[in-house]
């Protein structure tokens, strides 16, 4: 059969299958070393929300998407070129994500009579039900080439088996022309310990590389070119990873040591476990017995004069509450980081959702407003973790990070940036007081941000706590005293809108539509509004990243566009905040509340249908 290697510009592959299968491995080292090779990349791990389904179940299938190109790529892709599915229950799961000119790898091993029943099909031809026979379907023998490939390896049986995903890697490394060079880098690093292991994964791989040529159900290769990037270092990162090391950058600028009280919650998680790995960078880590623990360390740490952090997500926000309320009482630094997942309650703890944004700005009682900055890239986290904790120290206050699910466990590239870049952290940490005695809650006449006090600093002695005091620090119910004191903590966060940038437009200033978003939904809706642009269509994009407050020009971009339309991961809850901000404007809403992010495809109908 002749063999072509055909050149394309884009590529989506979605890997599938039980969750002990080893594909959220699978994907990232193709990402990984797509990465490496120069392609932009972007991915999607979609994990089971359960524990521990039961095997070979729909419910219990993992999934990673990676779209990879040699232009500009924005998403994971909204339906892959290529679907990978180790058992019948993947393929059951995911087949509605193949394009009709898919080609979809499957485990001939895993397709018998149990597992296809196991599965929830009602007909021994999967392929026949899901209507798949236009799809080029290759049926390859994984688990028994696998179990051939390692047979002198002298791994035991389970051992072997699960080396299948590495095998199944070596196909797609063969059909995308990927080097395998990082991969056995990889693994000779992961099993430094057990070089037999090692030794058996990198024959798996290259089994399957040369399973994959020469078979002849796959006649065709592809090549997607190294994208033309801006000079500099690269690494592939994801944003819960970028987010510890955009706060371990704020802590280097400002000089000020870096403390972290968390309790462990998907999908928050890693950014404990990253920054428990910077002892060498003075970070001090906590892993706390509870979300309250979580959180009252950070706010200790804070009065000791750390750069104090806590890391959660929608359920553990919840917790934190009253905590956060004392934070803004005692105006002490503090960052908040919710990496937002479905709810409520439990919900679906490993999906992607933009549910907490009314709990971020309305969560606490009495008058507590408090900062939020938005990420909206896998990258982009450091620079939001940055400046969040920037703000935070400068103005003395508590600022919440919101992320997604989605950003937190996606991964793009990322140029490693120089700190020369970034501005200085300068806190108002004093040593001695200007009058006697001291006014701890005595402010800047710009920013109102009080004055930073270390504890055992001579002369400086105050009070602090959850009561309502004065600006000399005595505790009063006063009511014009509470009033005065709501009123300036408040003026503080708003204030800050003198400090962030102007709200950019992406496209034409003006015309007829201006899709609005924050958060994670901005790669699909750029890549959405490029889309429409490029038939024609007078679209723009008004992305946020500050949710409160709102930058300056909100009212003023809005203005000269015909209509608005605002694009959430939720049931409106950023319109309905644009609503009782800027009233003078009508806005139309595109919402999904399904644990899942936004195609494109939903984007540009939604557009097309108020045009």
């Amino acid at each position: 059969m002749q063999h072509k290697v055909i050149d394309t510009k884009e590529v989506v592959i979605r890997f599938t299958g039980d969750s002990g299968d080893g594909m959220q491995l699978t994907g990232s080292l193709f990402a990984d070393a797509s990465a490496l090779y120069g392609n932009e990349v972007s991915t999607f791990p979609d994990f089971p929300a359960e524990i521990r389904a039961p095997q070979g179940t729909v419910a219990g299938v993992s999934g990673f998407q990676v779209n990879i190109g040699s232009g500009e790529i924005r998403t994971p892709g909204d339906f892959c070129d290529v679907l990978v599915a180790m058992n019948p229950a993947a393929l059951k799961a995911n087949a509605k994500w193949a394009k009709p000119t898919a080609s979809i790898i499957l485990d001939s091993d895993t397709f018998d009579e149990k597992g296809i029943k196991k599965a929830g099909f009602k007909t021994d031809d999967p392929i026949a039900e899901l209507k798949l026979e236009d799809r080029h379907i290759i049926f390859a023998p994984i688990t028994t080439l696998t179990k051939e490939s390692l047979k002198d390896s002298g791994l035991d049986p389970k051992s072997i088996i699960r080396s299948k995903n590495i095998f199944t890697l070596g196909i797609c490394y063969y059909m995308f022309n990927r080097p395998m060079g990082t991969t056995e880098e990889y693994l000779d690093k992961k099993f430094r310990k057990n070089h037999a292991l090692a030794d058996a994964n990198k024959k798996a791989l290259k089994d399957g590389f040369n399973y994959a040529g020469n078979v002849h159900a796959i006649p065709n290769t592809y090549k997607v070119q190294p994208a033309k990037l801006e000079k500099g270092v690269y690494r592939n990162i994801n944003g819960n990873q970028a987010t510890a090391w955009g706060l371990l950058a704020a802590s280097e600028k400002s000089g000020i040591p870096l403390f972290c009280g968390s309790y462990p919650i998907t999908p928050a998680t890693s950014i404990l476990e990253e920054l428990a790995l910077r002892k060498d960078l003075n970070v001090k880590t906590l892993q706390c017995e509870d979300e309250i623990a979580g959180i009252c360390t950070s706010i200790g740490a804070a009065y000791a004069g750390n750069l104090a952090v806590t890391t959660t997500s929608g359920p553990g926000l919840s917790l934190k509450s009253e905590a956060l309320g004392l934070a803004v009482m005692t105006e002490l630094p503090l960052v908040v980081v919710n990496v937002q997942r479905g709810g409520p309650s439990t919900g679906i703890p490993t999906k992607t959702e933009q549910t907490d944004l009314n709990q971020a700005l309305y969560g606490r009682n009495g008058e507590c407003p408090i900062a939020i900055i938005a990420a909206h890239s896998p990258s982009h986290c450091f620079d939001a973790a940055f400046y969040s904790a920037k703000y935070a120290l400068e103005h003395m206050m508590p600022v919440m990070l919101l992320t997604e699910g989605f950003l937190g466990n996606g991964s793009e590239p990322w140029k490693i940036p120089s700190m020369k870049d970034y501005p200085e952290i300068k806190a108002p940490v004093i040593t001695e007081s200007e009058e006697t005695p001291f006014w701890p809650f005595k402010r800047d006449s710009e920013k109102l941000a009080r004055r930073w006090a270390l504890p055992g600093t001579p002369g400086l002695e105050h009070r602090v706590g959850g009561l309502e005091k004065n600006n000399d620090g005595t505790v009063s119910s006063d009511p014009l005293v509470h009033e005065r004191m709501v009123g300036e903590r408040a003026e503080k966060v708003a204030r800050l809108a003198n400090y962030i940038p102007d709200l950019e437009i992406i496209g034409d200033k003006s015309g007829e539509v201006l899709v609005v978003g924050w958060g994670g939904t901005y790669g699909h809706l750029y890549t959405a509004v490029k889309d429409l642009h490029n038939e024609g269509k007078s679209v723009s994009l008004a992305h946020f990243d500050y949710i409160f407050p709102l930058p300056k020009n909100t009212a003023d971009v809005f203005s000269k566009f015909k209509k608005i339309i605002v694009c959430e991961l939720n049931s409106g809850q950023f319109a309905n905040y644009l609503r009782t901000q800027h009233q003078q404007f009508q806005y139309h809403q595109k919402n999904k509340v399904q644990g899942q992010p936004f195609i494109v495809k939903e984007i540009v109908d939604a557009v097309n249908a108020i045009l």
